[in-house]
């Protein structure tokens, strides 16, 4: 009998990102630190032998200063999504037109620097509509990636907030940033949208442990990390013996800033985890995707929805419901 998979994904969110999604002032400096966090990124994931799904911003993949760092995620054997072209967090605010828009400037920008085109799609800040999920049928993605199925969402929103400089405006842009309550309530594994033009849509979530919907992507081992060693390795092994349990293939999530530290990301001291020294991150990511690999086979998030389109009981869901339906 051949392993279960688990796929591993990076948000390639930048420090103008970040600071722009914080209301940080001078963003439109659209400062980097790709140089900084490639190539022992890369390197770190040659020891692992590990082969991950990046998703890249279109801003970024347009810079010519950026394109080297960019096209080392091809040239070194990975794969590449679409994490639109504005890295703006609340895609449900968007026209249609709006949306294909970025999208499209942002696949047209991504192929450009990488060679690769891209089949998967991850909304900045886990946003996503109805409307974004037609418009990523109707131009053939394989799957999007743009949700957390956790009760946690309102709290890590209510966190972020408090530490940013948003003007009202500001903060009704971002009221949707990390999900909702409801959000809880739908499947920790991959399953397919039912969209209201009849299309269908696959949807691979960040997983969540079963049941209880806690998170377990790299941002909140860091964190744990920083109260227990022993309690983010306990953590972390009860996650992934429950999704076995579960038989659930896990999406496990990493950012830029799990590898990072505060010298190579100023102005991001808000954070979490932003004062653990970026040496003692890496080891940690190292370790954990150790830990993954104990229990599945890693692989990009391609061959995750390939699995999961091959199976003949996939769960459906519908956008504009909550409700849980599988087909007979």
């Amino acid at each position: 009998m051949s392993r279960p998979i688990a796929s591993v994904s990076l948000d390639l969110d930048n420090l103008w990102s970040y600071q722009r999604t914080h209301g940080d002032p001078g963003w439109e400096e659209r400062r980097s630190y790709l140089p900084a966090l490639m190539p022992p990124l890369m390197d770190l994931l040659d020891e692992a032998a590990c082969r991950i799904t990046f998703f890249v911003v279109g801003a970024d993949a347009a810079r010519s200063e950026s394109v080297p760092w960019i096209r080392m995620i091809t040239d070194r054997g990975h794969e590449v999504g679409n994490h639109t072209f504005q890295h703006e967090c609340w895609l449900q605010r968007y026209t249609r037109e709006q949306f294909a828009a970025d999208l499209q400037s942002a696949e047209e920008a991504i192929q450009a620097a990488t060679g690769q085109q891209t089949v998967g799609f991850r909304g900045p800040g886990f946003s996503w509509s109805p409307l974004v999920l037609e418009v990523l049928a109707e131009r053939g993605y394989l799957y999007d990636a743009s949700t957390l199925p956790t009760y946690l969402g309102p709290l890590a929103r209510a966190y972020f907030l408090a530490t940013a400089r948003l003007t009202r405006e500001q903060r009704r842009e971002r009221e949707g940033l990390f999900g909702s309550f409801a959000d809880g309530m739908r499947p920790v594994s991959a399953y397919r949208w039912r969209l209201p033009s009849g299309r269908g849509l696959l949807e691979i979530p960040v997983t969540t442990i079963p049941v209880v919907k806690f998170p377990f992507h790299m941002s909140y081992l860091i964190y744990l990390h920083r109260f227990s060693p022993r309690l983010m390795r306990g953590y972390l092994r009860t996650a992934l013996a429950l999704c076995r349990r579960a038989r659930v293939s896990p999406s496990f999530l990493l950012h830029p800033l799990d590898v990072l530290g505060a010298q190579d990301a100023p102005g991001l001291a808000f954070f979490p985890g932003m004062d653990v020294a970026s040496a003692v991150k890496r080891r940690l990511v190292h370790e954990v995707l150790g830990t993954l690999a104990e229990y599945y086979a890693l692989v990009p998030m391609s061959s995750h929805a390939a699995q999961a389109l091959a199976q003949e009981r996939l769960a459906v869901l519908e956008p504009r419901t909550h409700g849980l339906q599988v087909p007979g």
